[in-house]
C-alpha cells in the first residue's frame, strides 16, 4: 500500500476510534457502570437511596468486549453469507450489539434495585424508560466505530486477524481506557461535592453520595452532562491516539518490506512510549506543584 493512502486510513481509524471512546465513556457514565459504581452501590445500604442508574454486572472492558464481538460476528456474517453491504452490514451489527446491551442494561438495573429493597431503594420506572435509550444510542455509536475501524484494518491494512477478533480486542481497549481515563473525571468530584476538595473519602462518608443535581435530583444522565465536558473527550483522545499511533508505526515503517523495516516499527513504538511516559510524568509535577496539597495553616505566635 502507499504510504499516503495508509496516512490517510490511519487518520479515519483515528477519529472513528476517538468518537467510540468519548461515547463509551458517556455511556457508562450513564449507567454508573465507570469506578465509581462501587459507592452507588453502597448508597441505599447507608440509608441514601437515589436515582442513579447503575447496571454494573461487569466492568467496562468485558462489556464493551461483548459488543465488539457480537457486532463483529453478525457484521460478518451479513457480509460473508448474504453478501450485504459493508455499510449495512456494520450497521446491522452494531445494532443487534445495541439491543443485547439495552437488554443487559435493564435486567442489571432492576435485579439491583430489587435486591437493594430492604434498604428501601425504589425502581424507577421512569429511571428505566429515560436512560436506557440513552446507553443504547451510545452503545450503538461506541460499536459502529469499533466496527469501522476494524473493517479498515483487515479489509484495506491486510490486518491477520478477524473482524470478530479486532472488534473484541477494541472492545477490551475502548472499555479499560474508559474506565481508568474517563471515570477520573467522574468520581469524587462529582460524587462527593458535599465533602472539601482533597479531603479523600473517610469511611464515614460511604454512600454519602450527592443526590440533588442543578435541577431536581440527580441521576445518570445528569453525571453524563457533567462528564461531556471533559472526561468523555479526554477518553476519545486516548482511545484514538492509542490505535493512531500503534498503527502508524507500521504504516511508516512497514514489517512487510524485510527485517529492518519490522525492526525499526518496534523501535519507534519504544520511544513513543518512553516519549509519552517522560511527558506524562512532567504534567503529574507540574500539576502537584501548582495545584499541590493543602498547606497547613500557619498559627501566629
Amino acid at each position: 500500500m502507499e504510504p499516503l493512502m495508509g496516512m490517510g486510513v490511519l487518520a479515519i481509524i483515528g477519529a472513528a476510534a476517538t468518537i467510540a471512546g468519548a461515547s463509551e465513556d458517556l455511556e457508562s457514565d450513564v449507567g454508573s457502570q465507570s469506578n465509581p459504581n462501587s459507592q452507588v452501590q453502597l448508597a441505599p445500604q447507608m440509608n441514601y437511596p437515589h436515582r442513579i442508574f447503575n447496571k454494573a454486572i461487569s466492568g467496562e472492558p468485558p462489556s464493551n468486549a461483548m459488543l465488539g464481538a457480537v457486532g463483529g460476528t453478525v457484521t460478518s456474517v451479513l457480509m460473508n453469507a448474504y453478501g450485504l453491504s459493508v455499510v449495512f452490514a456494520i450497521a446491522a451489527g452494531a445494532l443487534v450489539a445495541a439491543l443485547i446491551h439495552g437488554t443487559y442494561c435493564t435486567s442489571a438495573y432492576m435485579g439491583r434495585s430489587a435486591s437493594q429493597k430492604r434498604f428501601r431503594q425504589p425502581i424507577y420506572l421512569d429511571i428505566i424508560r429515560s436512560h436506557v435509550p440513552v446507553m443504547m444510542g451510545f452503545a450503538y455509536i461506541t460499536t459502529f466505530c469499533i466496527l469501522v475501524v476494524s473493517y479498515l484494518m483487515t479489509a484495506v491494512l491486510a490486518h491477520p486477524f478477524p473482524l470478530p477478533l479486532l472488534a473484541f480486542i477494541w472492545g477490551i481497549t475502548v472499555g479499560a481506557i474508559g474506565s481508568s481515563t474517563g471515570d477520573v473525571h467522574y468520581g469524587a468530584e462529582r460524587e462527593f461535592q458535599n465533602v472539601e476538595f482533597g479531603s479523600g473519602l473517610n469511611a464515614a462518608n460511604s454512600g454519602n453520595i450527592v443526590r440533588k443535581a442543578e435541577s431536581g435530583l440527580r441521576n445518570g444522565i445528569d453525571n453524563s452532562w457533567f462528564c461531556a465536558k471533559f472526561g468523555g473527550p479526554v477518553t476519545g483522545i486516548a482511545f484514538g491516539m492509542t490505535v493512531f499511533l500503534s498503527g502508524w508505526i507500521t504504516a511508516v515503517f512497514d514489517p512487510s518490506t524485510g527485517t529492518t523495516a519490522g525492526w525499526l516499527s518496534v523501535i519507534a513504538g519504544a520511544i513513543i512510549v518512553l516519549a509519552l511516559i517522560i511527558w506524562n510524568r512532567r504534567i503529574e509535577v507540574a500539576a502537584r506543584n501548582t495545584y499541590g496539597p493543602y498547606k497547613e495553616d500557619e498559627v501566629e505566635a
